[in-house]
């Protein structure tokens, strides 16, 4: 569960221990999304003034093509997590670790927060292996499972004198 009463919130903490799922609503379209539910645990107290304060952990999975290879690599995203929540209008709403919420709800949910939480920790693209040799240009034969048939091409000339710069730097 990642939704709680504002007023009890206002008299004791809450321990949090639930998911945000990947079918959820509140991800969007060009979210890099988990591919299981991302596990929410951590404490959620009243920092005073209709601020509330979690500290807590998210850990998921998450399924990206390889950027040179294009097979599917598995990452595990594990992150410790602070952020502020303030009601909207709050002197801190131009700060990044803030998250506002609307006062007049019965309930603060952290779904929101998760979510960019996640986006910013979650890897943008990933590499299946140091070594990863990628596909060929030419064919698309992935090159890490053996070479291919294709002729080098010739560089572009006007590319040489860049070319022998980098040759010379090594």
């Amino acid at each position: 569960m990642l939704s709680f009463d504002l007023r009890s919130l206002e008299t004791k903490a809450v321990n949090v221990d639930g998911s945000l799922a990947p079918d959820d609503p509140i991800w969007e379209e060009a979210d890099v999304r988990p591919s299981e539910p991302i596990r929410v645990t951590g404490r959620l107290s009243s920092a005073g003034d209709g601020r509330f304060y979690f500290s807590g952990r998210i850990e998921g999975r998450v399924t990206l093509p390889c950027r040179l290879c294009l097979e599917d690599v598995d990452v595990e995203v594990e992150e410790d997590v602070h952020f502020l929540l303030a009601e909207n209008g709050a002197d801190e709403a131009d700060d990044p670790d803030v998250f506002l919420y609307d006062p007049g709800e019965r309930n603060i949910d952290l779904r929101p927060a998760i979510r960019e939480t996640w986006l910013l920790t979650a890897p943008a693209f990933v590499q299946c292996r140091e070594d990863c040799k990628g596909l060929c240009a030419t064919c698309g034969t992935n090159l890490n499972e053996g070479s291919c048939n294709c002729t080098q091409t010739s560089t572009d000339p006007r590319w040489s004198t860049l070319l022998k710069h980098q040759s010379d730097a090594h």
